[in-house]
């Protein structure tokens, strides 16, 4: 059991790496002019960090959360269903990420450097929700 926590905690902070460091490229990347070398950088960067790190970090996060459940059978508990919630809510966002990492690949953005600050600031409220839940169990 231990194995699989640490494993899932890895996961989840590669994860939640991506998903905070991926809006602050973004929000450098609307400075940059479309088609210059810096959006190209920009580019590989944006598809690099969502395709090798942030899909597989969210995949084997889903495998290890999955298993760790299975194992302590927490169905019955309230802050479990919670943060499936909040879970459901990380995935969305990291979805969302890659439909503007795809914008931003077709020099179709049209948002503007503060948006993506503001959206920076999403995964960090939605953590800070799961790892109370998970430490505190409130309920």
């Amino acid at each position: 059991m231990l194995w699989v926590k640490a494993a899932h905690v890895v996961s989840i902070i590669a994860w939640m790496a991506a998903l905070l460091y991926l809006p602050r490229l973004l929000v450098y990347h609307c400075d940059a002019p479309p088609g210059s070398d810096r959006s190209e950088t920009f580019k590989v960067m944006e598809r690099r960090l969502l395709k090798a790190i942030a899909i597989p970090a969210m995949i084997s996060s889903y495998l290890f959360g999955i298993w760790m459940a299975v194992l302590l059978q927490p169905w019955s508990e309230a802050w479990f269903w919670a943060k499936i919630a909040l879970v459901v809510a990380l995935t969305v966002f990291h979805e969302q990420l890659a439909a503007w990492v795809r914008a931003f690949a077709h020099d179709a953005n049209t948002r503007p450097a503060r948006f993506y600050r503001i959206a920076n600031e999403v995964p960090t409220l939605i953590m800070i929700a799961i790892v109370i839940l998970v430490v505190v169990k409130p309920f």
